[in-house]
Parts: C-alpha cells; structure tokens; sequence
C-alpha cells in the first residue's frame, strides 16, 4: 500500500514539473474552453488576454452593450473573478504590492491546513505564544490549556486569533519554516507579488502581496473542504476555563455586525485590518450557481465599513455583468498548472466532502519547489509583452 501512493505521488510529481515546463511556450488562455462563460447566443468569447494586461496600472475592465457600469470604488487595488473558471472580470491594480494585513491568513491556511489533522489535541505552551505582536487581535489562546486543531482553526478563521496562529505555526514546524512554506505555496499558486514575513499578517517591514495574490487564496481556498467550512462560519463555541465561549466571525458581510447588512449568498473569506495596511478583504459569495471572488484592498474613504460596501458593491456587479463582461486576465495566468474545476460550498464541506489533502500537499510542495523559476520566468516575459 505505501509503494502504490509513493508511486502515485511521484507520477502526479512529474506531471506537474512537466506542465511547468510546457508554461514556458507562448501563453494560452490558462481557463480553457471547460466552463467557462460562453457569452450571449451567437457570439463567440473574446480571447484570454495575456498576463501583462494585469500588471499595468490602473482600471481594467471590458464591457459589452448593456454590460453594468462598474461602481465607483476608492480603494488603492481590487478585484473581480469568477471562482470557477479563474476569468478576472475587472481589475484595478492587480498587482499593486500592499501589506495584507489577516487577508495573508488565507495562505497560511493552504499551507498549513493538510499537514495538522483538525481532531489532534494540544496543550499550549508559554513558547508557543512567544513573539505575538503587540496590539494583535486574538482568541483567548491561554498556556496549559487543551485545545483540538481544529478549534484554533475557528480561532482564526473566526476572530482573527494571532494566537492560534502561532500555536498552529508551532505544531507545523516554527514560525519561520511556516513562513518559507508559505512562500513557496505561493509561488506553487502562480502568486509572484506575495512575500511573506509574519505568517498571521501583522505589519512587518517588507511583507506584501496584491489583489490579485489575494484572490488566488481565496479561490485555491474554496476547493479545500475544511477551509470552506471554517471561513463561512459565522459563530463558534471557543473552550475557555472550565466552559466554553462564544466567537463571533469578524467578517461583517458574513454576521451582519455593526450596521452592515449581510451579504446573500456570501460564503466568506477573510477580513483584515491593520494601521499599516488599512482594512483588507478578500470575499466570496454565491448567487444562481456562480460563485465570485472579490478582493478589496485599503479604502481610501468612508470609515472602518468602507471595505464591506465597496466589496458589496463590486459583487453586485460581479452578477449583473454575467455573461456582458469579456475577461481581462486569469487567476491562472501565472501559474503553470491551472486549478481544477471544483469549489466545495460550505453546504458540501459541512458534508464531508473532502479529497486527500495530505497527498495534495506533498505533490503540490514538491512541484512548488520545481517549478518557481518557470512561474518568475512567466512574470518576466509577462512584463517585456508590456514593454512591447
């Protein structure tokens, strides 16, 4: 049994570096004819532009006749895509480097989400809290307390817990090994704007990624079960002395706290704030079988709820330009190996409805690690097109 799944894993190993050497041929539209949005009767969809489209500045976006106007959002980058296919509907600044702020968990959740088994129980150590930073939004993670994985999962899913993220960086090796896997999922993942420093999103000097980075998380997110389940939650019983409490998901789109009025449909993803970074999230929801995500970076106006509002806005376009809209770029664009077709909803995540994530991550870290100098090879040739 153990040769047959090393031999699996090696075969599925090499296809993936073959791939990426075949990423380094003229580019293609990376979402392919397999579902994707054919357009109004008798007309034929305009090709996938190619990757540099995204990497010049400013609004990008191509509407057809009766196409919506896009809202008038003012924060310094966003994002539109469709989840399924990868198709970027409309962009501003896509690749613009910003500090993430807890949008960054959404990465440390892919990379460290396969390799701790959600039932495994921990008693915290004083060491496993060492180097939180201070003003860090957390859960109540206490020393010589008995925690199961999976509910420091909800601690950061949930409220943001830098705590819990520490401990879980603990149990997967460290928190600077964390952050060297996190770099190289990101660059597995086709993210080349993204570096990472402190794996929970505080402020460190240097530390970046983009809407588009962000939106490619996002996305990779919704096909693992777990993820999706834990980031549509809205409340959870967190343990504490001798009880439990309640947490509440910081997502205000998701619960409808502090005047916002949630989103129908919405699945999730992430939120983020920091003095550095501003507000920050990534979202998802799902409306007559499609499913967007929506990045939403640093609102320029309108207070702490500007990021709900403008992502609110820019999803309520997302749906109405349906089939008006040609794509602008691919969250595969840069990536040598698109994703599969699946999104798990959280209805099917609730299900158990989950693939072998274990074996994922052991090919998809060995391919990363193959394949990174394809992916900076891609953004350069990306960005003497634009030169061009």
């Amino acid at each position: 049994m153990t040769i047959g799944i090393l031999s699996r894993t090696a075969v599925a190993t090499c296809a993936l570096c073959a791939a990426g050497a075949l990423a380094l041929a003229p580019p293609v539209a990376a979402a392919g004819g397999d579902g994707a949005d054919p357009g109004p009767p008798g007309r034929s969809r305009a090709a996938m532009p190619a990757p540099a489209l995204l990497e010049r500045s400013g609004t990008h976006v191509r509407l057809r006749a009766g196409a919506p106007e896009l809202p008038e959002v003012t924060a310094l980058s966003w994002l539109v895509s469709d989840a399924r296919t990868g198709e970027v509907l409309a962009a501003h600044d896509a690749h613009r480097r910003l500090p993430p702020a807890s949008t960054l968990k959404t990465l440390f959740a892919l990379t460290v989400l396969p390799a701790l088994p959600a039932d495994v129980r921990h008693t915290v150590s004083s060491e496993d809290l060492r180097g939180i930073g201070e003003g860090s939004s957390l859960v109540g993670v206490t020393a010589g307390h008995t925690y199961r994985v999976s509910d420091l999962w909800r601690g950061v899913f949930l409220n943001s817990g830098n705590d819990a993220v520490h401990v879980l960086a603990s149990l997967n090796g460290g928190w600077h090994h964390t952050a060297r896997q996190m770099q190289t999922k990101a660059r597995a993942l086709g993210a080349l704007d993204t570096h990472v420093l402190s794996p929970d999103g505080y402020d460190a000097d240097g530390q970046v990624s983009s809407a588009y980075d962000l939106a490619v998380f996002g996305r990779a997110g919704l096909r693992n079960a777990d993820f999706a389940r834990y980031c549509s939650t809205a409340q959870a019983a967190f343990p504490g002395d001798g009880g439990t409490y309640e947490i509440a998901n910081t997502n205000r789109l998701l619960t409808g706290a502090n005047g916002v009025v949630p989103y129908p449909g919405l699945i999730g993803i992430k939120n983020g704030y920091t003095s550095n970074a501003g507000n920050t999230l990534v979202a998802a929801a799902r409306q007559g079988g499609r499913t967007l995500v929506v990045t939403v970076l640093n609102p320029q106006k309108g207070g702490g709820l500007a990021v709900y509002e403008e992502a609110r806005e820019l999803l309520d376009w997302g749906f109405a330009a349906a089939g008006r809209v040609d794509p602008v770029g691919s969250l595969d664009g840069m990536r040598p190996v698109a994703h599969g077709p699946s999104v798990v909803t959280p209805a099917a995540a609730a299900a158990g409805d989950t693939p072998d994530w274990a074996l994922t991550g052991t090919v998809a870290g060995a391919a990363g690690l193959g394949t990174a100098g394809v992916l900076l090879t891609l953004r350069a040739r990306a960005r003497r097109g634009t030169r061009g």
